[in-house]
């Protein structure tokens, strides 16, 4: 059984993250969050396999929230999922701990490949 936190200030996307992960990943539970703050809180209590983040957020954002994620749960791989994908987001986000950067407006289908990847790699 996996656990995957989704984290996005709107519930669309993350709705729509986890419909995209529950058609292909089974026996994964859920956690949402709709800010980096609320994230940190849920983390705690759900000890996710993996964390999708989104990039631009009320309270934290994802690069804010990614690092301090990384201090109460460095081994959670985090992913993060943005719409505005430029390299130079790619190159911050992996300054603080995040494996990859998708685009929301880009394909999907490899987000999950990625995240499916990562949840058969370490063994959980």
């Amino acid at each position: 059984m996996h656990t995957i936190l989704i984290v996005d200030d709107h519930a669309t996307v993350r709705a729509a993250v986890r419909q995209l992960f529950e058609s292909a990943l089974h026996s994964v539970i859920f956690g949402e969050a709709e800010n980096g703050a609320e994230a940190l809180v849920k983390a705690r209590e759900l000890h996710p396999d993996l964390i999708v983040l989104d990039l631009t957020m009320p309270v934290m954002d994802g690069f804010q929230a990614a690092q301090a994620l990384r201090q109460i749960c460095p081994a959670i791989p985090i992913l993060m999922l943005t719409a505005h994908y430029m390299e130079g987001t790619r190159i911050a986000a992996q300054q603080v701990g995040i494996r990859a950067v998708f685009s929301k407006v880009g394909d999907l289908n490899l987000l999950l490949a990625h995240a499916s990847a990562l949840l058969e790699s370490d063994g959980l």
